[in-house]
C-alpha cells in the first residue's frame, strides 16, 4: 500500500555552505499550513529532501510530510523489545560485560 506523498507548500529552505565545509539551511514555514498537518498530538513529522538544482530563488531543500505509522505489531515488537532491553540492562552495568 503506497501512500501520497504529501508536500509541505508553504515553505522556503535555502542552505548557505560556508568556505570550511560548514553549512546552515535557513527556512520558514507557514504556521496555518503547519496546523493543517499536526497530529492528534500537535506535532508535525516531516522529511527535508535536497533538490537535485535550486530553484529560481535559490531555495536547496523542500519539505515533505512523513505519512508513515507503525503498524500495530510493529508497535507491540517495539515495546516489547524495549521491555526486554530493560530488563536486560537493568541487571547488569557496562563494567559487568
Amino acid at each position: 500500500m503506497t501512500l501520497d506523498k504529501v508536500y509541505i507548500n508553504m515553505c522556503w529552505l535555502r542552505e548557505k555552505v560556508f568556505d570550511d565545509g560548514g553549512s546552515v539551511i535557513n527556512c520558514a514555514f507557514n504556521v496555518e499550513e503547519l496546523q493543517g498537518h499536526a497530529d492528534d498530538s500537535g506535532w508535525v513529522n516531516m522529511v527535508i529532501k535536497k533538490r537535485r538544482e535550486p530553484n529560481e530563488k535559490g531555495y536547496t531543500h523542500y519539505a515533505q510530510l512523513d505519512t508513515w505509522k507503525p503498524t500495530d505489531s510493529q508497535s507491540e515488537n517495539n515495546e516489547s523489545e524495549a521491555e526486554q532491553s530493560q530488563t536486560k540492562d537493568s541487571d547488569k552495568l557496562p563494567w559487568d560485560e
